[in-house]
């Protein structure tokens, strides 16, 4: 990989390899999970997806924070969202302070659906990564963690 001596960076042309690098696994890993979401539960990853964001909230979420947390528009959450409703997985209720504003909590059969799918998406990890010496995962965790630290830098500054 190409990196300048005087500021230590990569070049583009290394950038655009390491973009590549990382981001086709990553498809590859979140295509099998959205298929085996589909066959075993017959949901989405998504559902999945917001369920977890909700699980790790004690109090909830407003609508706005789960779209942030998911990388995604309100519209895409409200959709979503609507459905769980009606499914019994979570309750929507207008925020106190603004009425325009809704929190989003999990039911009791939300969090134990939750709690389900968590150990089987757990268990397909742990067979995708069957093959990945430990060494190398951990290493990975540590250079992925430097990167999100670095663009979490990039976005403050």
């Amino acid at each position: 990989m190409a990196v300048s001596a005087q500021t230590g960076s990569i070049d583009g042309r290394a950038a655009v390899k390491l973009w590549l690098r990382l981001y086709r696994p990553t498809a590859l890993i979140e295509r099998e999970l959205r298929t085996r979401f589909q066959r075993e539960f017959g949901v989405s990853l998504s559902r999945f997806d917001a369920l977890a964001a909700l699980d790790r909230a004690e109090t909830g979420l407003l609508m706005g924070e789960l779209s942030e947390r998911l990388l995604v528009t309100n519209g895409n959450v409200t959709g979503l969202i609507s459905r769980m409703v009606a499914d019994g997985l979570v309750t929507r209720t207008a925020s106190e302070q603004d009425r325009r504003r809704f929190r989003v909590e999990l039911t009791e059969a939300g969090r134990a659906t939750f709690t389900i799918m968590a150990k089987a998406h757990a268990g397909w990890l742990a067979d995708i990564f069957a093959d990945l010496p430990g060494e190398a995962a951990a290493s990975l965790t540590d250079q992925t963690e430097h990167l999100l630290h670095s663009l979490r830098t990039e976005q403050d500054g």
